[in-house]
């Protein structure tokens, strides 16, 4: 991959050299200076990959990287992320955790809302209720199993009670979906206006200062802001090849194609190393797909190291576990690995091809299985790759949309904290995947369970029994990236491909 582009810039440092337009250069740099569109104290500029929308709720659903960016900044949970991926304050700035790990005591730091309201607990737990009541489609309504109630204690004081204690709790309320907005209203810790097509973010100024008019001024610094935009992948790339943004968020498997063909240097490219899932899941258990032997058959049946080489990127790794293998809370169980998992390539498929060709023996017929990844380059490679290995074992498919009817779709999705049931969790009884009793039944003991020894041999037990049914065939692991100039230092990988934009701000040069 080339380490610069082809293009040059139009910009002062490309006419000198050129003595009759030495005067012409310097005027060009002073007035790009100036207009802040390369000055190092001008707005750190970051395009994100996907729709920007200012009145986006995480009551809605998952957010694009744009919107979760914007939230992330405006409208801050009760604890964050930093650059790092370490759990960081947020609205709140201290929590405790009682000795029986089963209460989160958070005091709210003063702050106000947009409006100029002073933000009371009330409002807060109203908001956290709401995002986990039944008709929210909040992306993680289901994975807060654990909590018993949200009250405030104080004007300034939230508990969230537990019935069972969650070491990782802290991690799930630090997702920038666990954003606090109120009714579209943030309180910050930045502040954002409409510029054109994209948002200006400039920190809240501190409402303890000793000198506000102080506090103001340094707010709006322009060195302090920054230009945040949604737009196409393509679009994105574009703009920082072409000096109009300092960093890009938000890549994924189905983007990368477009970091290949952009020759934008391979040492810009920030990629995070992620757990979670990466895979297929058997939405419909219909004909073919109705025998676990026959869906297992599938997941032998694909060349992982070969699909994930189709990228040309060696930090994604392919998994055949349904857990992730980093990441698992109270140190275990191992995820465990397949029984066909020590036979090559090709064994693998003869193995899945006897599969097949008993089922037609006895007359039965499989139809074409409808695959949903997304229509992006990266799907439609993807997808190439699993149709070939699957049509090697007498096995057709044919591509669908994410939002089209299909036999397969597509799971994409993050590891958000380090508890060892999340996966299983999400492929168990949800509405895109299928529902063993079993297993389920193995998870809600699992859930329940204080006793870190019993807990652990529930969960192994119930991902045994999600093996055995076949409900998902494990691809990869996530893959996530960004792009970033020399002046973001501080967008950085890390295990939560979390790079929330005011840690951006803080270590830019």
């Amino acid at each position: 991959m080339p380490s610069h582009s082809p293009y040059r810039k139009t910009n002062a440092t490309s006419w000198q050299g050129r003595g009759h337009r030495i005067g012409v250069a310097a005027l060009l740099a002073f007035a790009l200076a100036s207009c802040g569109l390369f000055g190092d104290r001008g707005p750190v500029k970051i395009a994100a990959i996907g729709p920007l929308n200012a009145a986006a709720n995480p009551l809605n659903g998952e957010l694009s990287t744009a919107n979760a960016a914007l939230l992330n900044a405006t409208s801050q949970g009760l604890i964050s992320y930093d650059g790092e991926g370490q759990i960081d304050t947020g609205l709140a700035d201290r929590w405790t955790v009682t000795a029986d790990g089963r209460s989160y005591i958070f005091r709210l730091r003063e702050a106000k809302w947009a409006d100029g309201r002073k933000v009371n607990a009330e409002e807060v737990a109203a908001i956290l209720r709401s995002y986990l009541a039944p008709r929210s489609r909040h992306m993680f309504k289901d994975d807060f199993p654990e909590i018993e109630t949200i009250k405030a204690m104080t004007d300034t004081v939230i508990e969230i009670r537990l019935e069972v204690p969650q070491p990782a709790m802290l991690e799930l309320l630090a997702q920038p979906s666990m954003a606090i907005v109120n009714k579209g209203i943030g309180w910050g810790p930045m502040r954002a206006r409409r510029i054109g097509r994209a948002r200006l973010l400039s920190p809240v100024p501190d409402p303890l200062a000793e000198d506000p008019e102080a506090a103001e001024a340094a707010a709006n610094d322009p060195a302090a802001s920054i230009e945040l935009v949604g737009t196409s992948p393509e679009g994105a790339l574009a703009r920082f090849k072409n000096g109009y943004a300092d960093g890009v968020i938000g890549g994924r498997f189905s983007t990368l194609p477009y970091f290949v063909s952009s020759n934008v240097g391979r040492s810009r490219l920030v990629v995070d190393p992620v757990p979670g899932l990466f895979g297929l899941s058997i939405v419909k258990a219909d004909g073919f797909l109705a025998i676990d032997t026959n869906r297992e058959a599938l997941s032998r049946a694909i060349r992982r190291d070969r699909l994930i080489e189709a990228f040309g990127l060696t930090e994604w790794q392919p998994q055949i576990s349904l857990r992730p293998a980093l990441y698992a809370r109270d140190g275990g169980p191992a995820p465990l690995v397949p029984a066909w998992a020590d036979y090559d390539d090709a064994s693998r498929q003869a193995q899945a091809k006897r599969v097949v060709d008993a089922w037609r023996s006895s007359g039965r017929e499989i139809a074409p299985l409808r695959i949903a990844v997304p229509n992006w380059p990266g799907g439609r490679i993807l997808f190439a790759y699993i149709a070939a290995d699957l049509a090697a074992i007498g096995v057709e498919s044919q591509r669908v949309g994410m939002n089209d009817a299909a036999d397969l779709k597509l799971i994409d999705e993050v590891m958000p904290n380090d508890d060892a049931l999340w996966a299983l969790r999400r492929l168990s009884c949800r509405r895109d995947t299928l529902c063993n009793r079993e297993a389920q039944n193995l998870i809600d003991q699992a859930t329940a369970n204080i006793d870190i020894g019993q807990r652990a041999q529930q969960v192994g037990e119930a991902e045994a029994v999600l093996a055995r049914y076949a409900p998902f065939i494990p691809l990869a692991t996530p893959l996530r990236w960004s792009v970033a100039s020399q002046r973001l230092t501080g967008l950085r990988a890390n295990g939560r491909a979390q790079h929330p934009l005011n840690h951006l701000i803080a270590r830019a040069n």
